[in-house]
């Protein structure tokens, strides 16, 4: 039976019609800006739990938390998708700023409301959430109970609350509106083209080591000229951060994405202790593929670089496909999720000028649906990009069952759902390819992950650091944060490129992110957590998807050296899970230094 044909455009107008002169959404912004501010004079005006009985008030507050708490990531969601999919979009921008206001209101009241959890007594607290109506949310109010503990007193949270939009928000829109102007020049068939950051960052992959080389000395141009009003945005940004982070008594930057990805820094130092310390495959790696491609040191532009000379492109049709057969041998929930997903046009991945760079997967919380954002060209990588993305929203999917408040799981752990689709696909990329130089390709392709993930984000990690740092004395200038930037790619790398990116920093939003601090070794945690998951895996066949389910249900309440305990049973404090894990990395490696002798 023939497949369907998936659409490369999603529908945003099953939320919203009109998209950001949708009336529709008008109306639900309005509705939300007489809600918020009534939840907050609920919240306010609660009493303080004194026994057990208060905990079915507290229960009924918490229904109207949840219903609020909806339709604000509708919101986002909805705003978010309009900006991605067209950068000149500039109602979307407008729209943005109103959800942003909303969102510091509602932060307000939430501030309101975690401080009567803090003025419960000690001696009644663990009466109360062992409650009937509240033991199901056990952890996740103890949680917003004891950060709340760790904060200013209500009228200093709300203050900053209040500067942040203004503020600390303010910055990381600024830096959406100046990635939204920046074009790449790149010629073809003696004309000159204007390519959006999607589309030049694609051209890496080319097989043509001139076509990346030419592209890459305009990217850091283009990304070079704007670098002083980069430079201004990510230190007024990361200076707010650091004020708040005084005010507070906390002295460590890795404190607040510590906690909120729930991990000890022992799981941090250990994970990259043992990942530093097996470097040398992949830097054999590096000097194998410089061997390859004819150089005597890779730069940056040829780390994405077919070997062999040539590209393996296919249709999104063929991509879609793929993926779906290589879900259907792991689990049926999976398969018939992700074909939803393609039937209903949750994704969008059209070639095209105006897109915002990158990828990403948000939740329409109130209609239990995804969308997934990419720019889909043809090329392995590209593959992977949609079957992580797909990972994403399976997650999402997987605790529809679960109760609103015990969804929030951290960005680690949404990151080992999204690796574990990806495995899923590459490992079948592999094992299925039709001849030696194509799966020689795809394995590469799979190391060049491994790559990315034990080593660039490793950067990312060590640029902030000490980014982070300097900035604590004052102003980092411009010059300074480029060095900084290519002295910690020197050190992930191992001084194995004989060319780095120094504007990298100006050209990667994570940096510029204000929802979530330190917005990188999630991704590498995610990934070597789950090769630990994908081992069972492939044990256990699609046996295991109901149990990949189980845990999948526990990310958002449990801390993660708990959950790795509870279904994996392994110590996350201790190197044997991360050496055995960086081990399964390191077999790829060898398996393409042997392919390639």
């Amino acid at each position: 039976m023939k497949a369907a044909t998936y659409a490369e455009t999603w529908d945003l107008d099953v939320f919203f019609e009109g998209g950001s002169e949708s009336a529709a959404f008008k109306n639900y912004l309005e509705e939300l800006e007489v809600d918020v501010p009534s939840f907050k004079v609920q919240a306010e005006s609660i009493k303080v739990p004194q026994t057990k009985e208060d905990s079915i008030l507290l229960g009924e507050i918490l229904e109207k938390f949840q219903g609020i708490a909806k339709r604000m990531r509708q919101a986002g969601a909805f705003v978010g998708c309009l900006q991605a999919q067209d950068t000149n979009d500039k109602h979307a921008s407008v729209l943005r700023g109103k959800v942003t206001q909303l969102s510091s209101q509602f932060q307000n009241a939430l501030a309101a409301f975690d401080q009567k959890l803090v003025q419960v007594d000690d001696t009644v607290w663990p009466e109360l959430v062992n409650a009937e109506a509240l033991t199901e949310l056990k952890f996740a109010l103890t949680e917003r109970r004891n950060r709340a503990k760790n904060k200013l007193q209500m009228e200093q949270e709300t203050l900053i609350n209040a500067l942040s939009v203004d503020g600390y928000h303010a910055w990381g829109q600024l830096y959406d509106t100046l990635v939204s102007k920046v074009k790449i020049p790149y010629k073809e068939d003696d004309k000159v083209h204007e390519l959006s950051v999607g589309q030049a960052a694609n051209k890496f992959s080319s097989a043509d080591r001139s076509v990346r080389k030419s592209v890459f000395e305009e990217w850091e141009k283009a990304w070079g000229s704007g670098a002083d009003l980069f430079a201004h945005t990510l230190n007024h940004l990361s200076g707010f951060r650091l004020n708040v982070y005084e005010k507070r008594g906390w002295d460590d930057v890795l404190s607040e994405p510590l906690e909120i990805n729930r991990m000890k820094r022992e799981t941090l130092d250990v994970m990259w202790k043992v990942i530093s310390e097996n470097k040398q495959p992949l830097v054999s790696y590096l000097k194998r593929k410089a061997d390859l491609l004819g150089v005597e040191k890779l730069s940056w532009y040829d780390l994405d670089a077919p070997i062999g000379g040539k590209e393996t492109k296919v249709s999104y049709q063929e991509g879609a496909e793929f993926i779906l057969d290589q879900f259907s041998h792991f689990g049926e929930e999976l398969t018939s999720f992700t074909k939803k997903a393609f039937e209903n046009r949750w994704i969008e991945a059209e070639d095209r000028p105006g897109k915002a760079p990158g990828g990403f997967c948000t939740s329409f919380t109130e209609s239990d649906q995804s969308r997934i954002f990419m720019t889909f060209s043809g090329t392995p990588s590209n593959i992977a990009t949609l079957a992580h993305e797909l990972g994403h929203a399976f997650h999402q999917h997987a605790m529809a069952g679960v109760h609103p408040l015990n969804r929030n799981y951290a960005m680690n752990v949404a990151e080992t759902a999204s690796t574990f689709a990806e495995m899923i696909v590459a490992d079948a990329s592999v094992k299925k390819a039709k001849s030696d130089d194509e799966r020689l390709a795809l394995l590469e392709d799979k190391v060049q992950r491994s790559v990315a993930l034990l080593m660039n984000i490793h950067g990312r990690f060590l640029f902030e650091t000490s980014f982070y740092e300097e900035r604590k004395k004052g102003i980092v200038s411009t010059e300074r944060i480029n060095q900084l930037m290519e002295a910690a790619q020197k050190e992930a790398y191992c001084d194995a490129l004989g060319e780095y990116h120094p504007h990298f920093w100006a050209s990667k939003l994570h940096f510029y992110i204000t929802g979530v601090p330190f917005y990188n070794f999630p991704y590498t945690f995610g990934y070597l957590f789950s090769l630990g998951i994908y081992a069972k895996a492939l044990e256990e066949g699609t046996a295991f998807e109901e149990k990949y389910i189980a845990l999948l249900k526990d990310t958002g309440s449990m801390q993660v050296e708990d959950l790795a305990m509870k279904h994996l049973g392994v110590d996350l404090t201790k190197e044997d899970f991360w050496q055995k894990a960086v081990q399964l990395t390191v077999q790829d490696v060898e398996e393409f230094l042997e392919a390639t002798k």
